[in-house]
């Protein structure tokens, strides 16, 4: 049995929206799987209540364009499912957006989430959803940069691996993309030995892969992985995601925190 047979996408009240649906689908049309899209947002009205006492006609005023936000979203899935392809069954959060992603992603084999853009905040969504809901739900996502527009191919993909917990459930998430692509690229740490291990693990699923040595202290190994993704002309960087929650602050490793960052290509991540 494929181990992709359910795909989460989130929609928030970005202009990614789209793009993250064009990969979705193009993941459940690869791999047999259904999609769901999950409309997870922090209302305005609920953003302005925190710090201003919205009364009268603001508030009905930010509630009526919180309802417009909402109406886009359900227009863009049902645009999607009037194209030919898979179908994308619609969900709408009605709870805190990070809280009510996190409980429907541990029914999903794969996320698909949205990089954050620092330049456009109407998303409706906190800067760290991403690593929030990564380390909370335990599932592998698939993020995609903001500039991304459509869907992109994933015929080389590079694979930054240390031997810990997080690059092993990254990899193995990744060996469905693996064993489809055309070329795979293993970025291993200098430190870590002759890689026979990984070499025969990676043979037994059937995935041949050219392996490069890293020797990049660990504050630069971000830089290192994405430099390595753009000289090889990567589509997609597999890679653990590092860090740990701290009450309701989500902290981030040095090269997780970097990529996410500065990506160009879509990063699937997993804790």
């Amino acid at each position: 049995m494929n181990p992709i047979q359910s795909i989460l996408v989130h929609l928030d009240a970005g202009p990614q929206g789209a793009a993250r649906l064009q990969v979705a689908r193009s993941l459940a049309s690869q791999f047999g799987a259904t999609v769901t899209a999950l409309y997870a947002v922090t209302p305005l009205y609920v953003q302005a209540t925190t710090t201003d006492v919205v009364i009268g006609s603001a508030s009905e005023a930010l509630m009526a364009f919180d309802a417009e936000r909402l109406d886009t979203a359900r227009k863009l899935v049902g645009r999607a499912n009037a194209e030919a392809g898979p179908q994308v069954q619609w969900r709408e959060a009605s709870s805190a957006s990070e809280v009510a992603f996190v409980r429907e992603a541990l029914y999903a084999d794969l996320l698909v989430l949205g990089q954050n853009d620092r330049d456009h905040r109407e998303s409706g969504v906190p800067p760290d959803f991403v690593q929030s809901v990564v380390i909370a739900s335990g599932k592998p996502a698939l993020v995609v940069p903001y500039i991304v527009k459509e869907a992109p191919r994933r015929d080389t993909v590079l694979v930054g691996w240390k031997q810990s917990r997080e690059a092993a459930r990254a990899l193995t998430a990744a060996l469905p993309l693996l064993r489809a692509a055309k070329a795979v690229h293993v970025g291993v740490e200098a430190a870590t030995g002759d890689h026979a291990d990984l070499r025969l693990y990676l043979q037994r699923h059937g995935v041949q892969a050219k392996l490069h040595t890293m020797n990049a202290r660990p504050a630069e190994a971000g830089e290192m992985l994405l430099s390595l993704a753009a000289d090889l002309g990567a589509d997609l960087l597999v890679m653990g995601c590092y860090g740990h929650s701290r009450a309701r602050e989500f902290v981030l490793g040095g090269a997780s925190r970097t990529v996410l960052d500065g990506m160009t290509l879509p990063v699937l991540m997993a804790h």
